[in-house]
């Protein structure tokens, strides 16, 4: 490969990874590659107070899936391993399909997405890069430890929507099925099993970005 071949591949590289990051935060959801999980559940009759309440928490579950895509983009950017960075690119086109529900779901509830995106998803891209700079296996343990965070909000998310929000609870359980599957798999691949004190912190963290997108 010449030089100036590979500075044109780094520098699309670099193009796609903007592209991703405005349609992300700017503009609509990409096209999801699977139907949402709601689409055949049937609306529920909720108070305006529910609705409320409930575009509320699919605002933090979207801030969430914009994380994520940052989270994936930025340590497929860094990976050292071919096979790395393919399973980050990978797990973040799975995401696409949570971030477009999600969408979907604030929409229908007449809710808005979080203004605070572009903070959260440039946060999580920084933390991913600089993860797959160090090793591999920091950065799949970083994923399996995050997802493991996601897992743990979305069965909040589950217990606190309200009874007849079938739409909701139907995306939030498919996107709780998929998130287990990102963590174990980043495990399985050689993963860094974080230890208890770093979750807790990781907790504490999540925890300010679910309060303030879940009013803003």
């Amino acid at each position: 490969m010449s030089q100036s071949k590979l500075k044109l591949s780094v520098f699309d590289h670099f193009i796609v990874q903007a592209d991703q990051a405005l349609r992300t935060i700017a503009g609509s959801a990409p096209t999801p590659q699977r139907s949402s999980p709601a689409k055949d559940r049937v609306e529920g009759q909720l108070s305006e107070q529910e609705r409320k309440h409930a575009a509320g928490l699919m605002r933090v579950n979207h801030a969430g899936e914009v994380c994520a895509q940052a989270l994936y983009q930025g340590q497929a950017l860094t990976a050292k391993l071919p096979e790395v960075g393919e399973q980050m690119e990978a797990a973040a086109a799975e995401e696409v399909d949570h971030l477009a529900w999600c969408e979907e779901r604030i929409n229908q509830l007449d809710g808005s997405t979080s203004l605070l995106n572009p903070v959260w998803y440039a946060a999580s891209f920084g933390i991913g890069a600089a993860a797959g700079l160090i090793s591999d296996k920091l950065s799949l343990g970083f994923v399996a430890a995050t997802e493991e965070q996601v897992c743990n909000h979305l069965q909040e998310h589950l217990d606190q929507l309200p009874e007849d929000d079938h739409k909701s609870r139907a995306v939030i359980e498919q996107m709780l099925v998929d998130e287990k599957h990102h963590a174990e798999s980043a495990l399985d691949a050689g993963g860094y099993p974080f230890p208890t004190p770093v979750k807790k912190l990781m907790t504490m963290v999540s925890g300010a970005m679910t309060a303030s997108s879940y009013r803003i």
